[in-house]
């Protein structure tokens, strides 16, 4: 029987191509090579697609795939490169530039089949002010916050911010993930400087009322047929986990199954599974909750490509319930396949 080809894309422009690359090197550990071959392109942050590493068998523990550092120029390709009929491709790619709806429409214009979010589900989670649009239309519960849309009005969403919310807040690009820019502000003298770092990274920015609160997450899989996991909790060594704490440091923990209520558990799986299909969910995402003292719950985002090294909290969802990281890929594959077939059907019509 003949191999599938899985494309991997990983790198990319935006700032958390350092996590793509972690996700990228455990997903080619974690391939059946019975029934996949693998071929891996690095998108480096200026933009370019560099064809890498082929893998027809498991590689060695220490092989590690080309970064931004070690990149071959001579190896440059064309985008369109990548195409090769009957592949797959499994965009590890977050942040925008790669979890944005961007590399979906050009996987798309290229008629692949692709793992993961479609152009709507990728473009509206992405933005995480657009996604507070889609909750609220839902009736999902959210914190109170502000969104700052017009820079020139940075000084009245200011005021706006004192007068309705309670400090802490915490300060967001919209358009970015992994903690990248996140800020947590505990009065409102250090406000403008939050925003600031903020805006390095988006000229969108949200700013959301802190929680006394426990951080816990739902893994979503799925197209018209959707699953989800179990919770898990995510235990801190930390007040605020940043950028450097999660993916550099590793200082978090993991409780799966997350020690809640019962009812409270199956409250967060509904809503997940509410907020995924609102969003026209395709392949997967990770559903991150806030759960209060008093056992309130509110949704805090859907992450649309979450990472997937391995100490990533979606694969270890489901390998709690049952589906083993290798064949989660195989899932994910054949939930690409069935998005691919459904698009295309449309258009021949």
């Amino acid at each position: 029987m003949s191999k599938q080809t899985l494309v991997i894309l990983y790198g990319g422009r935006s700032a958390e191509r350092e996590v793509s690359v972690l996700s990228a090197e455990s997903v080619i550990s974690a391939v059946n090579y019975d029934k996949f071959t693998v071929k891996t392109f690095f998108i480096s942050k200026n933009g370019d697609f560099i064809k890498t590493q082929e893998f027809t068998a498991t590689p060695s523990a220490d092989e590690r795939l080309m970064t931004n550092e070690t990149l071959t120029t001579a190896q440059i390709v064309s985008p369109a490169s990548i195409y090769e009929k009957n592949a797959v491709v499994f965009p590890v790619l977050h942040g925008p530039m790669g979890e944005d709806g961007s590399i979906q429409g050009f996987l798309e214009i290229l008629k692949m089949p692709y793992i993961g979010p479609n152009i709507t589900h990728a473009s509206v989670t992405m933005d995480k002010i657009m996604t507070k649009h889609v909750f609220t239309s839902v009736n999902i519960p959210q914190v109170p916050y502000v969104a700052l849309t017009d820079l020139a009005k940075i000084d009245e969403k200011m005021a706006e911010v004192t007068e309705n919310l309670t400090y802490p807040v915490f300060v967001k690009p919209a358009n970015m993930g992994s903690s990248v820019g996140i800020s947590k502000v505990e009065t409102a003298s250090e406000l403008r400087a939050a925003i600031d770092e903020a805006i390095k990274f988006d000229s969108r920015i949200l700013i959301e009322q802190g929680v006394n609160a426990r951080e816990i997450e739902v893994a979503v899989l799925g197209n018209n047929d959707v699953q989800t996991t179990m919770s898990g909790e995510v235990v801190k060594d930390v007040a605020f986990y940043d950028y450097k704490s999660k993916y550099i440091d590793n200082q978090i923990t993991m409780a799966i199954p997350a020690e809640i209520p019962e009812n409270v558990a199956e409250k967060m799986r509904k809503f997940a599974e509410t907020a995924y299909r609102a969003v026209a969910g395709t392949g997967l995402s990770r559903c991150d909750f806030f759960m209060t003292a008093d056992e309130q719950i509110y949704l805090n985002e859907i992450n649309a490509i979450p990472g997937f090294t391995q100490f990533s909290m979606y694969p270890l969802l489901w390998e709690n319930m049952g589906l083993a990281y290798s064949d989660l890929i195989e899932k994910l594959v054949e939930l690409a396949f069935e998005t691919f077939k459904a698009r295309e059907s449309k258009l021949e019509n």
